[in-house]
């Protein structure tokens, strides 16, 4: 079912997971182009561009959003055809244009003041980059996180923390970068809407755009420092162990000699004497402090 809003001149038509019958109702309707629809079909995410016909264009969008847990980002994509008196989106999933769209339809009060289509576009890719900036929020914490985590003593914690923030802002930023051309031929005027004054608009979007990539590049540089400060300081930690076990047993492999060597069946000095046992565990420690003050000197331990 395709649901239509009407605001002002301008109706505003919202499809999520759509039919092969409403595809096809959309075609018939507005004589869009056969590959247009083609790529309303695919269930596999297009890269985002943008599509010039007659008196038309299709948009291809993403942004990022939560999953179900919180944890990880995904990629929600959206398409847009843009006509002088329309706009159509289409979305896979109830996401962040299908609640703003319920939300216009069932209020009656508060709604969109539109002027054109590429208004209502702007609007709603406004409505749809202030979530986004939420969430950009939201991983540059995590970032924070991170770098104060980095001396803690639960390694395995902080190992996924460091993992799943740089796993997000890699996808974010494969997600921001191929759009920065889009944005830009709409900044630039070289593709002209329906409305001759929203220049400066889309330029408004492009600098919110683009201070999210910037903070997603910067949090980008930052998890992997703090990666590799986090391998270094496991690296080192490791080592320090592996030095305190090799320091002990090096002071214990003399003194296991001379046990196994007075374990032996032979005939061995002083094994007679009453003081015997005496004499060599007083020899035993002796010779362990003194490797002990060695190791200190050369300042191994």
């Amino acid at each position: 079912m395709i649901e239509t809003i009407k605001l002002g001149s301008v109706s505003w038509s919202h499809l999520v997971n759509p039919t092969e019958n409403e595809v096809n109702t959309l075609k018939v309707q507005y004589h869009f182009h056969d590959l247009a629809m083609e790529d309303c079909r695919t269930e596999v995410n297009m890269r985002p561009k943008i599509d010039i016909y007659d008196d038309h264009y299709f948009i291809i969008l993403h942004f990022p959003t939560f999953d179900k847990e919180k944890k990880f980002v995904e990629v929600r994509e959206i398409k847009f055809f843009l006509g002088k008196d329309y706009l159509i989106s289409i979305g896979r999933t109830h996401w962040l244009v299908w609640k703003m769209f319920k939300r216009e339809k069932d209020t009656s009060t508060d709604r969109l003041k539109v002027d054109s289509s590429d208004d209502l576009l702007y609007q709603i890719l406004d409505h749809v980059m202030t979530e986004v900036r939420k969430l950009v929020d939201t991983i540059d914490q995590d970032v924070d996180q991170c770098g104060k985590a980095l001396f803690g003593k639960n390694a395995e914690s902080t190992l996924v923390k460091i993992s799943v923030t740089r796993k997000n802002l890699i996808l974010l930023n494969t997600m921001f970068k191929p759009q920065m051309d889009l944005f830009t031929k709409l900044k630039s005027g070289s593709i002209r809407g329906f409305d001759g004054d929203m220049q400066d608009y889309w330029s408004n979007i492009m600098d919110y755009f683009q201070k999210l990539w910037d903070v997603v590049e910067d949090d980008g540089e930052l998890i992997r420092g703090y990666s590799m400060t986090f391998d270094s300081l496991q690296v080192n930690r490791t080592n320090e162990v592996i030095k305190i076990l090799t320091l002990i047993s090096s002071v214990l492999l003399p003194l296991t000699f001379i046990a196994s060597l007075y374990g032996m069946n032979i005939k061995l000095p002083i094994q007679d004497h009453p003081f015997s046992f005496f004499f060599v565990a007083g020899g035993m420690i002796i010779i362990a402090i003194l490797m002990v003050i060695f190791f200190k000197m050369k300042k191994w331990m």
